[in-house]
């Protein structure tokens, strides 16, 4: 399993214009080519108007699947410049597509890359990119009276409280990348004395967003 990495969660859409010329950047996730495929072929059909349908992919955790294409303008002008904006943002697992409505002046080469690159900036400004991260659920069972010392260290930590059950003890889940997992247990066996006791789950990957636990 692969360390944290940035995925695209939810799509979105941007665009500016340049001389006249329309430039609409269309962001979604995609696990596999194919669906990278799939999304480029519906753009096409929405925008078939279009004078190009400019695309770029980055795909897998360590983003060894990468494709792009011109669609018609100038060579290294539209679809290398807008992998470069996917890969210097490092996500993974996302496709955009940048469609060009052309104003009938020409950019020329500098301006062309500029205003596909600045498209894609626009669309994942509207997008959500979440951080994939490699972690174990933590059950954390404690007295009433280490609740409030373990709420601080999560707090602290930063770690997000999947579910808290109240009954003569209280029961806290939460999910811990990977590499806090044994720091974590072991502050939290030193604030509360060595009262809590604690259970592990497996390996899986999780993002957060808008404050809850998403499993991925």
């Amino acid at each position: 399993m692969a360390d944290r990495y940035r995925i695209l969660w939810e799509g979105g859409q941007g665009e500016l214009t340049e001389k006249k010329s329309r430039f609409i950047a269309t962001t979604e996730p995609a696990a596999t080519e194919e669906e990278a495929l799939a999304f480029v072929e519906r753009m096409r059909k929405k925008y078939w108007d279009a004078r190009h349908n400019c695309y770029a992919y980055v795909l897998g955790e360590r983003g060894q699947l990468q494709k792009c294409s011109d669609d018609g303008e100038p060579s290294q002008t539209a679809g290398r410049p807008m992998l470069d904006v996917l890969l210097g943002q490092e996500i993974r697992d996302v496709c955009v597509v940048v469609t060009r409505y052309f104003g009938g002046v020409l950019l020329g080469t500098g301006g062309l890359v500029r205003a596909y690159s600045g498209a894609v900036m626009e669309g994942l400004k509207n997008s959500k990119i979440m951080e994939k991260c490699p972690g174990r659920q933590l059950a954390i069972s404690t007295d009433y009276t280490g609740i409030g010392k373990i709420q601080y260290v999560l707090g602290r930590r930063k770690i997000t409280v999947m579910d808290t059950l109240y009954t003569d003890k209280v029961l806290v889940k939460v999910m811990v990348p990977d590499d806090e997992t044994a720091d974590l247990m072991a502050e939290v066996t030193e604030v509360t004395n060595g009262r809590a006791q604690m259970g592990l789950g497996d390996l899986e990957y999780f993002g957060v967003t808008d404050g809850k636990i998403v499993l991925l």
